[in-house]
């Protein structure tokens, strides 16, 4: 079967035929109808990701398909609908990946939006909800809002009540973000962000999947007691704390890791997930994809991460979606 594969951290991943997969037990193999691609991702190809796999890997967090196969012990059945998020192995025509990693899908669901639904909608709505707690009437203030987890976080900030101020670079991404809901809009190019966000009154709580310098502007415009939520570092700066200003002003910074919680809190995730699936359903959610590419396209489909050409999610179909 085809995968798209990294060898050596140091080279471009590639195109390789490789044997298909088998299950193991308590494993299912989904035949990847569609898989969304993350940042995160283009930090593992380069062996600078929390978590490295043993090389050669396949790149892939959100694979959606159907199942082929179950190992011993498996409850799903063939041919469920299922979306997954598993640390690699989704850009493949095939991949294996854990029951326990498994989200059953509605029928209505097309494997586009199942591949780009997991990491942005779930980061934002247990980073939003459980983490900070935003509150209805709070102002939230969306760094890199026009991304994936940017955008979603846009629109869960909206469903929760909050007035939303996205920032995002350029009228086009800046477009995106209001037609997902948001009140107030700043361009991170040319824009002061903390002169506008202060004249909005401030900001409650922050999502910050940027960090470097935005970060930094964005703790001056915090309001006392404001949250502000540490999701990733998409400038590839990590910024310091001053933890003089957290003090003077009661600001909590709190680091926030989605997939973390499938180790330590799973059911606090499967909540959230079952949650967005249901909004999902009743017409409440609209996953944003503004490229659908094929897998002999992969490399193509990072392109438009590594350079910030996309808005929302970038799906890659192996067996079409």
């Amino acid at each position: 079967m085809r995968a798209y594969q990294i060898t050596d951290c140091s080279q471009p991943a590639h195109l390789a035929d490789i044997p298909p997969p088998r299950p193991g037990p308590g494993e299912v193999l989904i035949g990847v109808r569609a898989c969304g691609l993350n940042f995160a991702d283009l930090l593992l190809a380069k062996g600078q990701y929390q978590e490295r796999p043993a090389l050669p890997f396949t790149l892939g967090m959100e694979p959606a398909g159907e199942v082929l196969a179950c190992g011993e012990g498996v409850d799903l059945a063939v041919g469920a609908r299922v979306m997954a998020f598993a640390p690699h192995g989704g850009l493949a025509e095939k991949a294996v990946v854990p029951e326990s990693a498994c989200t059953p899908i509605p029928e209505t669901m097309p494997f586009s939006d199942a591949a780009a639904f997991q990491v942005a909608y779930g980061t934002a709505h247990l980073a939003l909800g459980h983490r900070a707690g935003l509150r209805s009437g709070e102002t939230l203030l969306v760094l890199g809002a026009a991304g994936g987890v940017g955008l979603s976080a846009v629109e869960i900030g909206k469903l929760m009540g909050a007035r939303v101020i996205a920032s995002a670079r350029g009228a086009d991404k800046l477009a995106v973000c209001e037609a997902a809901g948001a009140d107030h809009l700043i361009d991170s190019e040319s824009g002061d962000l903390v002169a506008e966000v202060r004249a909005l009154g401030g900001a409650d709580v922050v999502f910050d999947p940027v960090g470097g310098a935005q970060f930094a502007a964005a703790l001056r415009a915090c309001r006392p007691e404001a949250r502000v939520l540490i999701v990733g570092f998409a400038s590839g700066e990590v910024p310091p704390i001053p933890a003089n200003i957290l003090l003077v002003k009661n600001i909590s910074v709190l680091g926030y890791y989605w997939g973390g919680y499938l180790a330590f809190r799973p059911e606090v995730l499967r909540g959230s997930l079952r949650e967005l699936l249901g909004w999902y359903e009743a017409g409440r959610l609209s996953p944003h994809v503004s490229h659908i590419l094929p897998l002999e396209r992969a490399g193509e489909a990072y392109d438009l991460l590594r350079e910030r050409k996309s808005t929302g999610k970038v799906v890659v179909t192996p067996a079409g979606g």
